[in-house]
């Protein structure tokens, strides 16, 4: 009987020594959440996501929720090597503590204290919650950047989400695979980006003798060699290839994979060894890393659900692509964006609602004053030579001839207008597309099409013209009873002037920014950074959390 007595006895202290324990848990928790900080974290200051942990622990009065006897349940090893893996995904495994985690779980082996336990807790639930979110809705806000791209619509409730979705799953890829943006193109970036990761890995890094003058097929260059065995590894020359006996030629196979590269990063695609071609050539494959892992975060700026399907423009591969209900490029073409030193593009998102046939161009204040006026100044009778005409606000014309000082006067004092007359010669070509936006930015043709041809193709004060107007606009149109592309020609070649067509169902246009893309065919291509933006987004990143 004194046997029992004493089983009984040691019994009752266990357990209340284990509701002790568990209740310093989740006082230590929740005074850890309150704080918003918790030095063993990589990035310890979690204060953009106390109020989301509150509404996590909350309902269970702060217990812990990844621990269970003493052990770190499925899902945080599941999330563990995830966050081990975050690279693939074009994220930085520090900063879910990736390294860390093992010394933590050894730490909850035998009977933990209540310190051990609350902290091993909070560090994987905010590690969960920042995982989450940066997979879903980027790391940084865009608009931080002057960006009009929204992510709030996509935000996750992370405290509902890691409740109902992570901790009850057996399976936590399939629940992460809809965490990520739904895009063909996102998903060929993460496979490029796991490439170049390992290239990066292999690649001896070696630099390739610059030139004073190009290299022509068939002449010696001193690092033929080198070219070769890089052009192989990043798929360029096939693996294959013969090349020639003497080794510092630059000849056969070689040419080609060249121009494969060039085609690839923006350049003319000559075939010739010339400066610029060299210093893409020399661009470490870590850049290159970074540059996937750049256009990665900016992906996940995207909505994933369109009213309509999308056209997308990306500024610095000159490029517009318009969408399927399937997310896949149905359309594609080239574009002029701004100037990069004066003039950029801005990356906005907005409705197409109309569009403009044989339209006016109205001369946007900058031009009126930094190029028209000083125009006239020079020659009053410029206004005529160049079919404008001089109007009122609201649109009624006050000459289209030779211009008087006075008019002249009143130009530069902002109380009259400029704009150029419908026709082939238009600066806007024969058609605008319209997304109305306070930029003042839209598509539009163009009377010479002789830009297209370059690489480099920043030259617009801002607004985007496109290589293959008639057919956008026929496909922008589509929903539009019998406005076929053979009925948008017509209406541009000698329609009336002016004529503004009312989209039945609007579009969603993006102007986004993106120097690196993954083609469907398995190509990778790469562009400059030609406004900066990779720059300050790669400097704001590097700073860690909590990001702005």
């Amino acid at each position: 009987m004194r046997n029992l007595i004493c089983f009984v006895s040691e019994i009752a202290i266990l357990v209340a020594s284990l509701v002790c324990l568990s209740a310093g848990q989740q006082l230590e928790i929740k005074n850890l959440v309150n704080s918003g900080s918790l030095e063993d974290l990589r990035w310890p200051n979690f204060s953009d996501y106390r109020a989301s942990l509150q509404r996590f622990y909350e309902p269970s009065g702060y217990a812990t929720a990844w621990i269970r006897e003493a052990k770190a349940v499925p899902q945080a090893l599941s999330l563990i090597a995830r966050f081990r893996d975050a690279r693939k995904k074009g994220l930085n495994p520090e900063d879910y503590d990736a390294s860390r985690w093992d010394e933590r779980m050894l730490a909850l082996h035998g009977l933990s204290s209540a310190t051990v336990v609350a902290r091993f807790d909070v560090a994987m639930s905010v590690c969960a919650m920042r995982y989450l979110s940066d997979l879903r809705v980027g790391r940084i806000n865009p608009q931080h950047f002057g960006f009009e791209l929204s992510v709030d619509r996509k935000k996750y409730d992370l405290a509902q989400f890691l409740r109902d979705r992570v901790l009850t799953t057996s399976d936590l890829e399939a629940v992460l695979e809809k965490v990520e943006p739904p895009f063909g193109g996102y998903r060929r970036t993460e496979q490029a980006l796991a490439r170049y990761i390992e290239w990066a890995g292999t690649d001896e890094g070696g630099k390739l003798p610059n030139v004073t003058k190009p290299i022509d097929p068939g002449q010696a260059y001193l690092g033929a060699s080198r070219l070769a065995g890089f052009l192989k590894l990043v798929g360029d020359l096939p693996s294959d290839a013969t090349l020639p006996s003497d080794s510092q030629t630059y000849n056969g196979p070689l040419v080609d994979a060249v121009k494969r590269f060039q085609r690839r990063h923006g350049l003319d695609a000559d075939g010739r060894l010339g400066r610029t071609t060299i210093k893409q050539l020399n661009v470490p494959l870590q850049s290159r890393v970074l540059q996937l892992q750049l256009t990665l975060e900016r992906w996940r700026w995207l909505p994933t659900e369109f009213s309509a399907p999308p056209i997308i423009v990306n500024i610095p591969d000159f490029r517009l692509r318009a969408l399927d209900e399937n997310n896949e490029v149905v359309m594609d073409m080239r574009v002029v964006v701004g100037k990069a030193m004066r003039t950029q593009t801005p990356v906005f998102t907005r409705d197409m609602t109309y569009v403009v046939l044989r339209p006016y161009w109205n001369v946007p204040p900058s031009i009126l004053r930094g190029e028209i006026v000083p125009a006239i100044k020079r020659d009053p009778s410029y206004i005529a030579r160049k079919n404008y005409e001089v109007t009122t606000p609201d649109g009624k014309v006050v000459t289209s001839g030779e211009i008087s000082d006075e008019v002249l006067a009143q130009l530069r004092a902002g109380k009259l207008a400029v704009r150029q007359k419908p026709g082939p010669s238009n600066a806007l070509g024969l058609i605008k597309l319209i997304f109305p936006n306070e930029h003042n930015v839209y598509l539009h043709s163009t009377p010479s099409q002789s830009l297209f041809s370059r690489s480099r193709r920043d030259f617009s004060h801002g607004c985007i013209r496109v290589e293959k107007p008639a057919e956008l606009a026929a496909w922008a149109l589509r929903n539009n009873p019998n406005w076929t592309l053979e009925r948008v020609q017509q209406g541009m070649k000698s329609g009336k002037d002016d004529q503004t067509v009312s989209l039945e169902k609007r579009v969603p246009v993006f102007i986004v920014y993106g120097t690196a893309l993954a083609y469907d065919n398995g190509e990778v291509h790469f562009s400059d950074d030609i406004y900066g933006h990779d720059a300050k987004l790669a400097a704001a990143l590097a700073k860690g959390y909590p990001y702005p």
